[in-house]
């Protein structure tokens, strides 16, 4: 079946199940050209997609209105489709392991409305072999079908970085993979619809599987080796970002910097390659390590402040401490595994619940899912330490007169702290002025 020339025919739809960071960017894009239903069970984020909002704000609304994407939380409109993409989250659980509930619920739910002839790509991350070994046999218990017989598979991870406008879904490397020839090359060519950036052929779904596991856990190591060198430097009184700024003269330099490490990819993505390792008899060393250091780094950065507003003369307790930015990266509503939510938690063991500024996170989901709430920066005055975690476009545009009058009045620069965590100004600037000024 020439499901390329089908779809362009529209003969037949694609389903994107899973309307997230991932999936409403391929619905979008497919929509320009097939027709697409996009599914997901949140009744309350359909309906804001069929008034026209993007509820994480990663689409403007104008092209939210004029897609021609078909959104829905009814899955018995799954049947009209025969090319599938799933694109469901697949977090970790507390202890760290695999939470692959939402893609089991999700073969599920598409295996009691499969069709023989169809396709379906999973795009969530895994560990190798839960394609294989998990999602196909719920899809053939569910339907009744058999694999390579009735109906077809294929994985391709997902490479969607949210507030990316540079890195898009179009224009990046897709890697495609299928259960066997004719799959992959199915696969490739509807993929090859909306991908300018070139298709890669993995020969198997467990090679495509490791490949996202792998580009992530390398991303990890990196930024770790990074930290660990900022923490040592630290101690020093070397400052990293003038020994990166050195180290990167050299041609093969890597460029990697120090950092806070959050977010549903980076953070999560290497304990599904440790949990796999292990339950074949390997404990991993340098990958556990990383996610050690970097799973560290609150810590790190909150131990850091304490210093300060002690250098500052600061009584703990009482010091007025305002958090800019709450999402995992910038300009980003996501929250998920932001690791600004781990400094808030340290500070408030030290008895500081500062206020909190961010306006791209969504604060109905930071209170639904932390308790926290947000401020609005008009409210932000008589502070004793700022603390930039995120360095959001919003941030970086404010002038210094404008950030100095959410101090307290008339308070000597020597007596104010400035944590400014992805160094978003200058050092020498702030030192110049006698601020109190620290940086990871």
């Amino acid at each position: 079946m020439n499901f390329k020339k089908r779809l362009k025919e529209r003969k037949d739809s694609i389903s994107v199940i899973g309307l997230g960071y991932v999936g409403m960017p391929l619905a979008l894009s497919f929509a320009r050209l097939v027709d697409v239903i996009g599914f997901d069970v949140d009744e309350e984020k359909v309906h804001s997609f069929k008034m026209g909002v993007d509820p994480m704000n990663e689409v403007d609304d104008t092209v939210m209105k004029e897609t021609a994407a078909k959104f829905t939380a009814w899955e018995e409109e799954l049947k009209k489709a025969k090319f599938h993409i799933v694109t469901v989250p697949t977090p970790i659980n507390e202890d760290r392991t695999p939470d692959l509930k939402y893609v089991k619920k999700a073969s599920e739910m598409l295996g009691k409305h499969l069709k023989k002839g169809s396709i379906i790509v999973f795009e969530s991350t895994v560990y190798p072999g839960v394609t294989e070994d998990i999602c196909i046999p719920i899809l053939e218990k569910e339907s009744g079908l058999n694999c390579g017989k009735d109906f077809k598979v294929g994985y391709s991870p997902e490479r969607i970085n949210p507030g990316d406008k540079v890195h898009t879904l179009e224009n990046i490397v897709k890697i495609v993979s299928g259960c066997d020839q004719e799959a992959l090359e199915e696969i490739a060519a509807v993929y090859g619809l909306i991908i300018h950036g070139g298709i890669h052929k993995a020969n198997a779904i467990k090679v495509a599987e490791a490949a996202k596991v792998v580009e992530n856990s390398q991303r990890d190591i990196n930024i770790a080796f990074m930290n660990e060198l900022a923490m040592v430097f630290d101690r020093m009184g070397i400052d990293t970002n003038e020994v990166i700024d050195a180290m990167n003269t050299k041609w093969n330099a890597l460029g990697f910097k120090p950092g806070l490490v959050g977010g549903h990819c980076i953070s999560v993505d290497p304990y599904y390659f440790i949990y796999e390792a292990e339950k074949l008899g390997y404990h991993s060393q340098i990958v556990t390590s990383g996610r050690k250091i970097n799973d560290s780094m609150d810590e790190f950065v909150v131990n850091s402040i304490i210093k300060q507003l002690i250098l500052a003369d600061k009584i703990i307790k009482q010091a007025k401490i305002v958090v800019f930015g709450i999402t995992f990266k910038e300009n980003t509503s996501d929250t998920r595994n932001s690791k600004v939510i781990g400094i808030i938690n340290n500070l408030k063991e030290y008895g500081i619940d500062p206020l909190i500024v961010d306006p791209y996170a969504n604060e109905e989901e930071l209170w639904n899912n932390y308790s926290l709430t947000l401020s609005s920066i008009e409210e932000i005055s008589d502070a004793d330490c700022l603390v930039f975690g995120v360095p959001h476009d919003t941030f970086k545009s404010l002038n210094w007169s404008y950030i100095d009058s959410f101090y307290k009045s008339n308070m000597d620069n020597s007596y104010k702290v400035l944590i400014d965590v992805k160094g978003m100004f200058d050092k020498n600037q702030m030192e110049n002025m006698n601020i109190k000024y620290w940086s990871i």
